[in-house]
């Protein structure tokens, strides 16, 4: 029996091993290096053929994966075949009991005593071409398609890899894993597929189809094709098969239509005409392995097949190739600017292809159309800028960061057979994310594309539990011809599943759509089916809201056409493009004395919430009035940036090109506005919510891109900001915005995990201009809102700390409690702008508002009462109270007056009886006011404010009197414990008297602070990946020295030249005006011969890949230095290295530049060599730190310096690390492979009590 779960943990480790093995062999241990040239040189061609930009390094991590991943789906695919008893005696293994296991191992030694001086990797390769030479099994096991014969793993593994499937379970005697299957079941295989290989995974966004998805699908494709071009014709195909699971369900039902029509036919003359019906094609090759083989196993039990001796040689249609690349266009849609002709195959297919693609038969498959068209395609945005500009120059639906759903729905009607006079149009169904509906890079597929097109039905699957699809669905069905009629049938999703279902198949949502598919007039809690016009279906977004919701919407948009004043600018501020290098926390510029007017206080979206917004980052913004300031007005933060150049020069800008190659200053933003970048009194909001979230701003920030801007007209007055930030922030704006902004799905996924409040939606700057206004304005209720947000943000615990001479428990206490009180009469006057804006947009033609109501918490508001009582009556389940952390009731508080207990009574009478209310008055349009945890916000508040005080230039002096030197935790303690508001506030921190003070500090630094050596710092994925980057910087360090020379050699020379010209020219070259242009000119000229120079004897400079969590050793690492390893730790550590007599862990300020750590660290050398008895093997890790730091000691600290009698240090300190390698009796090469000691914890987890 398989255990599908036990056997892809096991073989995901495996998996591992084979990758690390593979590694050596081709790399660390040079065991094959024709195979590293050759690699080198495909990738080489990809990069030529526009297909690849990543560097070497990251491109062949995947080659090894598949080859590991190919090693082993081999021995599953041969374990398979020996367990159900295809061929006689097996290879590999075999049930114990049955004295199959005997023979295998028989098998083994007789292949031994034959070739004696082989090993197990031969054995199993052998194994493989004889398995290749039966059959039907020829397509798994030759050089063609199968890398193992390509990048072979060591004996040694492949004696470990031969033991692994013959493991015995001691407590049965059975086999670990046994493939034994009287039905030949091989769905274990798609668990394999999308799960095996993590890095796989989101490479290729692996995702497997559920079979209720694809059983729906192909009910209607390939049933109706089936009706109308008849069994013995159809021909289907998935270009994006994966595993197969369309495949597999087209062929039985192609099967089962030959049985049924000819129950007399050859069954083996059946399963191979199956077979012809349907082919796939998919770019990831281990997918279509598994793809072929599942087809193989399905037609040899069609075939009635007992011994591979009896069976045919089956032809499967199956390719690894790239349905978007390959093959042949039809002309429907195809994009005006196509491919070079030099790139040109088969139509329009692209030459190129990867040594794994099989261009041949994927040109054959794509050359063709199908009567039935079926997929899934992957729904990531291609992050590799050489094949995103390659798909968006073959598909013309292709706009902005277009999701790979975007050209494939293109692609896959493209695939369907046209109606010609002879016949028909072919089918098409596909499962795709629904992000084209509504985000800015889908009105060309919606207003181009698919108008071409018959679309049919369009259902909207993001309530839906659909296991695995965390970003929301949508199914499009349509054909390949002109429209015929004039509506679209469309299932409309309401709300999303209650909980998660037992069987995803028979969920609630999942269950309506299937009864209401066929039924226009359709409507339950979930869905509603309609005939919708298929003009809507035209236009960008999509509006698909069922209930009623879409019919609201556009009666919105109908009676109330005013939108923003002329002027208006509603946008983003700027881009960066750069987050991760340019975003950094409030301290790092104070910490590392950078330029501070580079630097602005950061909003982002995430901090826009509930009519407040918080700064709470700082974002590198080296901009004036004048625009991009210029390289010497920015001295100390471009060398802060330096290690990142490379990777900012990268970018790609809006022309597809990067700004290396076009020139750009790589220190400046992708995008900015820069007059938006200060901009006073604007409304900014939250992009990515799950409600509309607007706030009035009186100026001093920057918003990220993430939180654009409202910028009114000059001279608008406070009053119309606020207006129209009322408006804005009601209930009905929120219905308005769900109708037409993009739904992202629920927290950690799709909306089909979660109930429909959970929803985030991109809010973005142009659905936001479009929202319609009415004269009226709620400016009052808006202004008391505002005055109260602008009063809870002065209460704040960082606030309240801030203000505090020496802050106390009191005084937080005293906040919480006016905070609380401040929130509810916010939620109280949001309750009044709510119902006003329905009187004002036309919902309720009566005032259902109060002057002056009572505070009202969360749980007590109208809606939220009648969402009780259906609770109570078993109508609705819902986790909002329990998420929100509310008490629910059912009855109007009696504590609130009269009057107000009976205006809150007739609007629960509304929502209950008014449909347009009830819309608008639910979980998903209503406010959450789920605040931060006040608790968590203290706790921040005076860790920060301690860990401060731990930076205080006092504690880490470093100047001409006073030399850094490495402290450690107990010296921090010691000095701390002198202190008096420290205590106090440590007191708070700790919530007791009494606490460890070491210990306390201990914690606090170990989450702030970065190992000195980068093997302590990061995995060993990390350190190939941080290799990359040491040759980046080479390179970039051999450009600065081809700038300076060309300066050196030309500058004065130049300027000389120049100068005549300018007198000449202007008459005299002292004139302002030929001052700049002799200036301009130079600098003009200087950066020519610079980038010539460069390209002519550097070329450009791979870029290096982005780290990920599993890059480093702790995830505090990951958090402070993030994917392009910017350092935003506070301190530097030095595990292991603790002095004797102090015990506790060695730090360093990171604030110290290279120098100043550089002199620390040779003090502390020297010390615990001199005064401490230190033997090599402990200093060996000091002096590698302080080899590591060498480079940028040359780099930075290389001129003459006359604080050390004009030594130039970097020359110093590299003489030094040699002179002391020499005394510890070691090479430089030894000291730069130094590693802990096997055994000794690399991984730190909660840090134990220093000694």
């Amino acid at each position: 029996m398989i255990h599908a779960r036990s056997l892809l943990d096991d073989l995901t480790r495996q998996l591992k091993r084979l990758e690390d093995d593979l590694r050596q062999r081709l790399f660390t241990d040079a065991e094959l290096p024709e195979l590293a040239t050759e690699l080198r040189q495909e990738w080489q061609a990809a990069r030529d053929a526009e297909r690849c930009a990543e560097t070497f390094e990251s491109w062949v991590e995947q080659v090894l994966t598949q080859a590991g991943v190919h090693w082993l789906l081999s021995g599953v695919f041969l374990r398979f075949i020996e367990d159900n008893e295809l061929i006689e005696r097996p290879w590999l293994a075999g049930p114990p009991a049955s004295g199959r296991l005997a023979l295998a191992q028989d098998r083994h030694e007789t292949y031994f005593r034959a070739h004696p001086l082989e090993n197990d990797r031969d054995y199993l390769l052998a194994a493989f071409h004889e398995a290749g030479s039966l059959p039907g099994l020829h397509t798994f096991f030759d050089d063609a398609h199968n890398p193992v014969f390509r990048l072979p793993i060591s004996g040694d593994a492949a004696l470990a890899l031969r033991q692994f499937w013959q493991q015995v379970d001691p407590d049965t005697g059975e086999l670990v894993h046994d493939f034994c299957d009287a039905a030949r079941n091989t769905r274990f295989l798609g668990d394999l597929y999308q799960d095996l290989s993590e890095a796989t995974r989101k490479r290729y966004a692996l995702l497997q189809t559920p079979e209720f998805v694809e059983e729906f699908i192909l009910d209607r494709t390939l049933t109706p094709a089936i009706r109308e071009f008849g069994f013995r014709e159809v021909r289907l195909i998935d270009p994006t098969c994966g595993s197969g699971h369309f495949l597999l369900g087209a062929f039985h039902r192609l099967v089962a239509e030959w049985l049924q029509a000819e129950p007399g036919r050859n069954p083996k003359d059946v399963a191979q005409r199956a077979l012809h019906g349907v082919a796939g094609v998919d770019l990831n090759p281990f997918a279509v392995a598994i793809a072929r083989f599942r087809l193989w196993v399905a037609a040899l039990q069609v075939a009635e097949v007992r011994r591979l001796a009896d069976a045919p040689d089956f032809t499967v249609h199956v390719a690894i190739g790239d349905s978007l690349l390959h093959g042949s266009r039809f002309g429907l849609s195809e994009s005006d600017s196509l491919l070079d002709e030099s790139e040109t195959l088969a139509g329009y297919g692209l030459h190129h292809a990867y040594v794994s693609e099989d261009l041949a038969q994927v040109n054959e498959i794509l050359g063709r159309q199908y009567h039935a068209v079926v997929g899934n395609p992957p729904y990531i945005v291609v992050d590799d800028a050489k094949l995103n500009a390659a798909y968006r120059k073959r598909y013309s639906s292709c706009q902005g960061q277009y999701s790979l759903g975007v050209p494939f729905t293109e692609r896959l009607f493209d695939l369907a057979i046209q109606k010609t006079n002879r016949s028909d149009a072919g089918f098409v169904g596909l499962i795709t994310t629904n992000s084209f509906m509504k985000r800015e890079f889908g009105p060309k597929l919606v207003k181009t594309i698919l108008p071409m097109f018959d679309l049919t039905h369009v259902v909207d699957t993001s309530g839906a539990y659909i296991p695995g699809h965390g970003t929301p669905t949508v199914i499009l069905f349509g054909r390949s011809r002109s429209p015929l009629s004039e509506s679209v049938r469309a299932v409309l999703g309401i709300k999303g599943e209650p909980t998660q279902p037992d069987d995803p198949a028979n969920g609630l949502v999942w269950n309506s759509i299937l009864s209401g598919i066929d039924q226009p007039g359709f409507e339950n809690d979930y869905v509603s089916a309609t005939d919708m016009a298929r003009v809507k279906f035209h236009r960008h977004p999509w509006r698909i809201g069922g209930g009623g919701a879409a019919e609201l919407s556009d009666e919105l948009d109908d009676r109330f056409s005013a939108r923003f004043p002329r002027g208006s600018v509603v946008s983003g501020t700027g881009r960066t493009s750069a987050d991760e290098a340019f975003v950094v926390p409030a301290s790092i510029p104070r910490r590392l004395d950078l330029e501070k007017n580079a630097f602005g206080s950061l909003v982002e979206g995430d901090k826009v919430r509930d009519w407040t917004l918080t700064a709470s980052e700082t974002v590198f913004t080296p901009y004036g009035e004048e625009g991009l300031l210029p390289q010497k007005e920015l001295p100390r933060a471009l060398q802060w940036l330096w290690p990142v150049r490379t990777s900012l020069g990268a970018r790609i800008t809006f022309g597809r090109t990067t700004y290396a190659q076009e020139g750009r200053p790589w220190w400046g933003w992708h995008q900015v506005t820069v007059d938006r970048l200060y901009y006073n009194n604007i409304i900014a909001f939250s992009e990515i919510a799950t409600h509309n979230h607007f706030v009035l701003d009186r100026g001093g920030k920057v918003f990220k891109q993430t939180a654009p801007v409202i910028k009114l007209p000059a001279g608008s007055s406070e009053d119309e900001h606020l207006g129209l930030l009322g408006l804005l922030n009601s209930s009905v704006a929120c219905f308005w915005f769900q109708q037409v902004c993009h739904n992202k799905g629920g927290p950690g996924g799709g909306s089909s995990k979660d109930e429909k409040w959970h929803d985030f939606y991109a809010f973005n700057s142009t659905k936001v201009a479009e929202f319609p206004l009415v004269d009226s304005r709620p400016i009052e209720l808006a202004r008391r809102i505002d005055n109260l947000a602008q009063a809870l943000s002065a209460i704040q615990p960082n606030a309240v700390l801030l203000r505090s001479v020496l802050p106390d428990r009191s005084s937080l206490d005293a906040a919480k409690a006016e905070a609380t009180r401040i929130v509810h009469q916010m939620v109280a006057l949001q309750e009044e702008l709510d119902w006003r804006a329905y009187q004002l947009y036309g919902v309720l033609e009566i005032d259902m508002t109060h002057a002056n109501p009572p505070m009202v918490r969360p749980g007590e508001r109208a809606f939220e009462i009648v969402m009780a009582r259906r609770m109570a009556a078993g109508k609705l389940q819902t986790r909002w109270f329990e998420w929100l952390n509310v008490e629910t009731t059912t009855e109007v508080p009696e504590h609130w007056p009269d009057d107000y207990q009976q205006l809150v009574q007739r609007r629960i009478q509304l929502i209950e009886t008014e449909r347009n209310v009830g819309l608008i008055e639910s979980f998903g349009c209503k406010r959450r006011w789920e605040l931060p945890s006040w608790q968590e916000l203290e706790q921040a508040a005076l860790r920060d404010w301690l860990l401060d005080r731990l930076e205080a230039p006092a504690l880490w002096p470093a100047s001409d009197e006073h030399t850094a030197q490495i402290s450690s935790v107990r010296k921090l303690a010691d000095a701390v414990a002198r202190d008096a508001a420290f205590l106090q506030v440590a007191e708070l921190y700790a919530g007791q008297a009494g606490f460890d003070l070491q210990r306390l500090v201990a914690e606090l630094t170990a989450a702030e602070s970065v190992p000195f050596l980068p093997v302590l710092r990061y995995s060993e994925t990390g350190l190939r990946k941080r290799a990359q980057w040491q040759a980046t910087w080479e390179l970039q360090r051999q450009e600065d020295a081809i700038d300076a020379q060309v300066v050196a050699n030309n500058a004065e020379d130049w300027r000389a030249e120049l100068t005549a010209q300018a007198r000449e020219q202007f008459g005299s070259a002292e004139l302002s005006d030929a001052k700049a242009w002799i200036g301009q000119q130079l600098a003009s000229e200087i950066a020519r011969q610079q980038a010539e120079e460069k390209a002519a004897r550097i070329g450009p400079i791979p870029v290096p890949p982005k780290y990920q969590g599993k890059d480093f050793l702790k995830t505090d690492i990951w958090r402070l230095r993030g994917g392009l390893d910017v350092p935003k730790e506070r301190w530097i550590s030095y595990p292991g290295c603790e002095r004797g007599a102090d015990g506790s862990t060695p730090l360093a300020w990171a604030g110290w530049n290279h120098l100043q750590q550089a002199t620390a660290l040779a003090g502390y050398l020297m010390d615990m060599k001199d005064n401490e008895g230190w033997d090599s093997a402990r200093l060996l890790p000091l002096l590698t730190g302080l080899d590591e730091l060498v480079p940028w000691l040359r780099q930075w600290h290389n001129e003459p310096d006359p604080r050390y009698d004009g030594v130039c240090m970097g020359d110093y300190f590299q003489g030094f690390v040699t002179d002391q390698a020499r005394e510890l009796g070691c090479t430089l090469e030894e000291l730069r492979g130094w590693k802990p000691q096997a055994g000794a914890k690399r991984r730190g987890g909660r840090p134990k009590k220093e000694a």
